[in-house]
């Protein structure tokens, strides 16, 4: 669906994305990384360490003041201007209900049980979407399970180009994963970055690791995994709430998966409800549209995908990357375009089933 031209089997045969890769992990491996871009990178070490009750306030109080937000861009490199997300006063993992005692439905192409790895966005920053997931695997009578103490994927590391901590990222979750995939679970990512990490950079990174084929083999985008339930018969559809209009932002990390526009797909199954998709890049690009010297360019990378979803000012907009849907969100604002609800596909699906 997306892809760089000259990637295979083009006769160039070059795969630019990995070629900047490469780069990257010279430019790491001679030092050459920022402290801002290794702190920026560091996503679940910021968590756990954000997540401390009394620091959790502080560090909300300073991303929300202007001059602290000055002193941040000078001292790190963070664009003022720039939005970024709070800390949760308590993580995903604390606020989670213990799935209940469910008998296990499989489908003819699902598994029917689900292993929730959360990501470190959605464990310290907006656990109220992977809530709103829980919501939606018990409306349809799935069991589901957290993984435990996961750890990043390590995607932010791999596009700072420090391969030795995607590898240790990955000798952290992969034993986990690979026990849940065995037991035959799907394993569901609320973040498309972070399913791609599994479903495709690692297994290109850990091509003789049988447990990192195996995690790739059972690790499903949520609404991949709604879609197939539902081609096996065993999606309820029985939504009480019209969505109206809702602009869909098509991230570039679920496109490159190549599974369709599953999203879209699933939030047309409820009545009343228009999905206008937006497959183009927002221009905030994980860590990148938040620093100071690329964020004015992020801003204006974005300027289509902003006006395009503001297009019959829709009641929702929303994208799968919930980064991505906060910077069209400001993007959208600062154009002076109607202003929509922003709302993360999980959790429209939750409100469309009345939850």
């Amino acid at each position: 669906m997306t892809k760089c031209p000259y990637v295979p089997p083009h006769p160039w045969n070059i795969d630019f994305p990995h070629l900047m890769l490469r780069a990257k992990a010279v430019n790491f491996k001679d030092d050459k990384a920022t402290f801002r871009d290794k702190l920026l990178s560091s996503t679940d070490k910021l968590g756990h360490f954000a997540g401390i009750p009394i620091v959790t306030q502080a560090v909300n109080a300073v991303n929300s003041t202007g001059l602290a937000r000055l002193v941040m861009e000078g001292a790190l490199g963070v664009d003022k201007n720039a939005w970024i997300p709070e800390y949760a006063p308590k993580t995903f993992p604390q606020l989670a209900q213990k799935s209940e005692d469910l008998p296990v439905v499989d489908g003819a192409k699902t598994p029917g049980k689900v292993a929730i790895y959360a990501t470190c966005y959605i464990n310290y920053n907006e656990p109220g979407i992977g809530q709103d997931l829980i919501k939606i695997l018990k409306h349809n009578a799935i069991p589901y399970e957290l993984v435990d103490k996961e750890a990043c994927c390590g995607m932010p590391k791999l596009e700072l180009g420090d391969l030795e901590s995607v590898a240790e990222n990955k000798e952290k979750n992969i034993p986990k994963l690979a026990k849940l995939a065995r037991e035959g679970y799907a394993i569901l990512t609320p973040i498309p970055s972070c399913t791609l990490m599994f479903k495709q950079e690692l297994p290109l990174m850990f091509p003789d690791c049988d447990d990192t084929q195996l995690v790739k083999d059972a690790m499903w985008d949520p609404f991949e995994y709604f879609m197939a339930r539902n081609s096996d018969g065993l999606l309820k559809k029985d939504f009480s709430k019209e969505l109206g209009h809702v602009s869909y932002h098509m991230a570039c990390h679920s496109r490159v998966q190549n599974v369709g526009q599953k999203t879209a797909e699933t939030l047309k199954l409820v009545p009343g409800t228009e999905v206008n998709v937006v497959e183009r890049c927002s221009g905030h690009s994980g860590t990148w549209g938040v620093k100071k010297e690329f964020h004015e360019t992020a801003m204006k990378i974005g300027k289509p995908v902003f006006r395009r979803m503001a297009e019959e000012e829709p009641n929702y907009i929303s994208s799968d990357c919930q980064l991505a849907g906060h910077h069209i969100e400001q993007g959208m604002e600062e154009l002076g375009l109607p202003k929509s609800e922003m709302a993360h596909p999980l959790t429209l699906l939750a409100k469309a089933y009345g939850l």
